[in-house]
């Protein structure tokens, strides 16, 4: 019988099969090079880090603490002295002002702010321990009422 596989045969085989392989690599780097390249179709990516946010501590709001009545007002104030007919602003620090419909801290309110200018009109009244004054708006007569003397500053009349 005879046989097939003889060494001649593994050897040519062998040949043939390393001409194959260099033929299909020298036709994978000359005819596609980005195939052969190591970057396998991936592009550069960016990387942004976004920092976790941090608790920004709020102010607490100032302790409203009762004041002695304030002595009668005289008909000519001092430049620092509230009066009927000064003008006045609320500092609080960026709070906002309650302004209350009475002189009472349970009355109803709206929120004034730091940079708004008012006119006392009416006061001083002693209430809860306090002394308010009744600030009317020179922009809008509908935004008026009461509010506590200890958050207000005098300043010039605008």
């Amino acid at each position: 019988m005879n046989r097939i596989l003889t060494s001649k045969v593994v050897v040519f085989a062998l040949m043939i099969g390393s001409t194959l392989l260099c033929a299909s690599l020298l036709y994978i780097f000359l005819a596609h090079p980005a195939a052969a390249g190591t970057n396998l179709g991936m592009t550069a990516s960016a990387l942004t880090v976004i920092p976790a946010p941090s608790s920004t501590p709020r102010p607490l709001p100032p302790t409203l603490t009762p004041l002695p009545p304030t002595p009668t007002v005289t008909d000519t104030p001092g430049p620092d002295q509230i009066a009927i007919g000064v003008y006045v602003q609320p500092t609080t620090g960026g709070e906002g002002l309650r302004v209350h419909t009475s002189p009472s801290l349970s009355a109803d309110y709206f929120s004034a702010f730091d940079s708004e200018a008012f006119q006392v009109t009416k006061g001083p009244e002693q209430a809860e321990g306090y002394t308010w004054w009744y600030l009317t708006a020179s922009y809008d007569a509908n935004r008026s009422g009461w509010a506590v003397q200890d958050f207000l500053t005098v300043i010039p009349k605008p």
